[in-house]
């Protein structure tokens, strides 16, 4: 038999962690939304908002049945994700490539909490806590399915334009290269030919100072 009082406590403590992390994606999700040029995408992140809305009021329900006060407990984890979400949107990163990486950075956030809604779901089946295992299930139903979502749409459309972007900025690139090289061409040509014609001018005199010199030493 397990300790439950042990596992209990942990429970508890995981509950407060996921409370403080549905909270911190309630602020970060309207950002990444924004942040999105794909019309799909802003869809699914703003639909999500609204789920996870509703998965802090389902958390505040479980603290209720387990007596606990509702309080939340920091969660460096989705603290981490949504830093390095945040800073991807401060890069200078623009269309489908910009929002292939928008998925990748809801789709860790949503990895993170499938596994811990999975944790607390099993610890309170064992407790006997069923009801809350059943509220959780819902949240962790919602979380599935945002996931799918995602990469159904990262499959779909985002990953391939975003990898045709890159290819039409490879082309850019090397019609600049080659651009460069042809006119780098030109100016070498363009310096010979100046360089032949400067010798073609100077060949007259050195004659005529060639022929001076004859002539004066027949003289003598």
């Amino acid at each position: 038999m397990p300790n439950t009082q042990t596992l209990r406590a942990l429970m508890v403590e995981e509950i407060r962690d996921l409370y403080d992390a549905e909270r911190q994606l309630t602020k970060a999700l309207p950002k990444m939304a924004k942040g999105a040029t794909s019309d799909d995408l802003r869809g699914v992140i703003e639909g999500h908002l609204a789920e996870t809305e509703e998965h802090v009021k389902r958390l505040e329900q479980v603290f209720e049945l387990l007596d606990e006060r509702v309080r939340g407990k920091h969660c460096p984890g989705i603290a981490g994700i949504i830093e390095e979400g945040s800073n991807l949107l401060q890069e200078d990163f623009n269309g489908a490539v910009r929002d292939a990486g928008i998925i990748a950075g809801a789709q860790r956030a949503e990895h993170y909490e499938i596994g811990a809604y999975g944790a607390v779901i099993a610890w309170a089946k064992l407790l006997g806590e069923e009801e809350i295992a059943t509220l959780l299930h819902d949240t962790l139903e919602e979380e599935k399915a945002a996931d799918q979502k995602l990469s159904e749409l990262a499959e779909s459309s985002i990953n391939a334009e975003a990898a045709s972007e890159a290819g039409d900025e490879d082309e850019s690139d090397e019609d600049e290269e080659l651009a460069a090289e042809e006119s780098s061409a030109d100016e070498s040509v363009g310096s010979g030919r100046s360089a032949r014609a400067s010798g073609k001018s100077a060949s007259p005199s050195g004659s005529r100072n060639r022929s001076s010199h004859s002539s004066s030493s027949r003289r003598r």
